[in-house]
């Protein structure tokens, strides 16, 4: 199984919140892991925010930078497919970063669907919108529980 993380699913890799473990273990149990490359400065812009909010910290944000640069170097990263991702955003009401992640997803399952047509892509977000469509795209999904 290839796992496809979401910006909301692999932030979560880093760091402790609701859904933190589910996400680790779907990316220990995972053959490979991928992401769009929006993802990397999505996250990083996450980890911002959230070290501001619980009130800045260094050393914390150096950790987790660091675990977003030793998660992010196991990771597949996919190319922005800006026309499929426009054609998606209309078709499924999404917003423009969701769908740039959801028509990632779609890219990636076709070359997998070329070269290892037995190995399942799996899409995995913490958003239910982006869930349904990925699931309206014919993905088994993964996450969903929280907003």
């Amino acid at each position: 199984m290839i796992v496809y993380l979401d910006t909301s699913a692999f932030v979560k890799l880093i760091v402790d919140e609701d859904g933190a473990d589910e996400a680790r273990l779907w990316f220990a149990e995972a053959q490979q892991a991928a992401s769009s490359v929006v993802t990397y400065p999505e996250a990083s812009a996450a980890l911002g925010r959230r070290d501001r909010q619980e009130g800045p910290e260094e050393a914390r944000l150096r950790a987790w930078v660091a675990a977003l640069e030793e998660r992010w170097r196991r990771t597949v990263a996919i190319p922005v497919a800006e026309r499929p991702a426009g054609q998606l955003a209309l078709t499924h009401r999404l917003r423009g970063m969701d769908a740039v992640q959801l028509a990632a997803a779609v890219g990636l399952r076709a070359a997998v669907l070329e070269t290892a047509p037995a190995t399942e892509v799996v899409f995995a977000a913490f958003d239910r919108r982006l869930l349904r469509a990925a699931a309206r795209e014919g993905f088994a999904t993964l996450g969903g529980q929280f907003e």
